[in-house]
């Protein structure tokens, strides 16, 4: 089947991009693991022995830098527990589960992974199906961001730190607000291998307060 035009633009700036280069010659499963590595750098989430929990995370990349960071060193106990609708392949260190984080039966197999625990760290770098129609699109994503929310009300522990991704759009002030509401500090980033022309952002939410 022939490619449309979108189609080859697409996979020529792909095959361009340097950060998908530099990915595949340093052995990072996506372009993604520069995103976290640079907020990584910048903030330090990601601290040996930590308990890191990765939503949405095919292919993989976010969690090989997670297990980078919190299985180094000598402190123990450290964990990565990586969740996606799609295949993941193993990675050293991680637990992976298939399966959409929002089922019940999924949340059981995280709550036993964490053995009794809360997560330190709640990733999610998770994006809907796109369709195109803009309003449709940033709603849908702005449910998945509500719906990580609602999981770190659950497993990530009082003073614990959310990364989330969002999209610019009528639903960002809103999300913004609710993620202020329950962490002490909040903060809009742009990470450099973020596309110019995307609409995507990150939220780095800190100091989870005690739940009610």
């Amino acid at each position: 089947m022939a490619r449309s035009k979108s189609s080859n633009q697409w996979l020529q700036r792909h095959v361009k991009d340097p950060y998908v280069r530099k990915a595949r010659a340093d052995g990072w499963r996506s372009r993604a693991a520069f995103k976290l590595i640079e907020v990584d750098t910048r903030d330090r989430l990601l601290a040996p022995g930590a308990k890191v929990v990765d939503l949405g995370a095919a292919p993989g990349g976010w969690s090989q830098v997670a297990a980078g960071k919190v299985l180094a060193g000598k402190m123990r106990g450290g964990r990565v527990i990586a969740v996606d609708l799609l295949e993941i392949a193993p990675i050293s260190g991680v637990t992976v589960f298939r399966g959409d984080f929002r089922e019940p039966a999924v949340q059981t197999q995280i709550v036993a992974a964490l053995a009794g625990q809360k997560a330190d760290v709640v990733l999610s770098d998770l994006s809907p199906n796109i369709s195109g129609i803009a309003s449709a699109d940033q709603a849908r994503a702005a449910e998945l961001v509500r719906k990580a929310l609602y999981f770190c009300r659950a497993q990530l522990k009082p003073g614990g730190t959310f990364l989330v991704k969002v999209f610019q759009g009528e639903e960002f002030a809103g999300l913004l607000k609710e993620l202020k509401g329950l962490f002490r500090d909040v903060r809009a980033l742009k990470p450099s291998a973020s596309r110019e022309e995307s609409r995507e952002t990150y939220l780095l939410a800190r100091g989870l307060k005690g739940i009610q």
